[in-house]
């Protein structure tokens, strides 16, 4: 009897945590203030692009080289290949995932996973015309990336990102300048 009562308590625990981490995954993608791209065009944001700046986080922390690849999935989501080389381990590793629109794929709001069923906001906040340059916002202030389809990145986009994101209420001093050098 003792031990269907553990079972059951067991059982339940699991139910709201699966229950949490589900209503945590469908929340708020994008940080109050920020507005993600509408007009998006995903297939001129597919392919390579270079991590330029950053604010680090647990999963990106000693990566430098940083870049991010996306491509079609067979089941129409985006695959995501994120690769860095880590400056401590001396080695490089990668991270892939998978990313799906929160609704409309003309509005660049997305969701990405790298962790089974739970998802983060991913959001295109702005872009050039010529889909070569991206801000992108997480689903909070602590998430911010500067992205380039090489290298570097004009001085007068890089103004204008950072100033966006300033205006979200973004701390922009805290950005790591991300070193493409391998």
């Amino acid at each position: 009897m003792k031990g269907k009562m553990i079972c059951k308590k067991l059982i339940y625990r699991m139910l709201v945590l699966i229950f949490l981490a589900g209503f945590y995954s469908c929340g708020t993608t994008i940080p109050y203030g920020a507005t993600a791209v509408t007009s998006f065009d995903k297939a001129k944001y597919l392919g390579k692009w270079y991590e330029i700046a950053r604010l680090d986080f647990k999963f990106e922390r000693n990566l430098n080289n940083t870049t991010a690849e996306y491509s079609i999935r067979d089941d129409g989501k985006i695959k995501v290949d994120n690769n860095g080389f880590n400056t401590k381990k001396e080695k490089w590793v990668q991270a892939n995932g998978k990313a799906k629109f929160v609704s409309d794929e003309k509005i660049a709001m997305l969701k990405v996973s790298f962790f089974g069923p739970f998802y983060s906001g991913y959001n295109v906040i702005a872009i050039d015309e010529n889909y070569q340059y991206a801000l992108v916002a997480g689903a909070s202030l602590k998430f911010l990336w500067i992205l380039s389809r090489e290298t570097t990145i004009p001085e007068d986009i890089k103004v204008n990102y950072l100033k966006l994101a300033e205006e979200i209420g973004y701390n922009t001093a805290d950005l790591l300048w991300i070193e493409h050098a391998r």
